[in-house]
């Protein structure tokens, strides 16, 4: 098992905070010195779920440790919609509907990651 790893980030509130990030951790590369404390988290990598090259949604494993309600430190999957607005004919409708298939078994894979991490398994 490797050594947890931790970072020290500046916050607009607090000065320097020192958290243990998890092993799923992306990093902290995009942290801003203007952050509350309340607003730091951990995210993972995004897995970007496009059709036809275009974003239809974004998901990642998050955590934000110093949330100010308790049920908001809780680890979860946070998913945002993209901006896909089109009509499509039946060919392109069957296309988007495999294409939901697909993304169907990426968010699947990242709740069964999270169910593990739940259950301590993955920490």
């Amino acid at each position: 098992m490797s050594e947890p790893r931790t970072i020290t980030l500046l916050t607009a509130d607090h000065g320097p905070v020192t958290v243990t990030c998890p092993a799923w951790c992306g990093g902290h590369a995009d942290h801003r010195p203007d952050t509350y404390r309340a607003d730091l988290d951990h995210k993972s990598p995004e897995h970007r779920l496009t059709h036809n090259g275009e974003l239809l949604w974004t998901a990642f494993l998050g955590e934000s440790p110093f949330a100010s309600r308790p049920e908001q430190r809780a680890i979860g999957v946070y998913v945002e919609q993209g901006s896909y607005a089109r009509t499509l004919d039946a060919a392109s409708l069957y296309d988007l509907a495999a294409t939901f298939e697909a993304h169907a078994d990426q968010l699947r894979d990242l709740a069964d990651q999270l169910h593990a991490l739940l259950a301590g398994e993955g920490q």
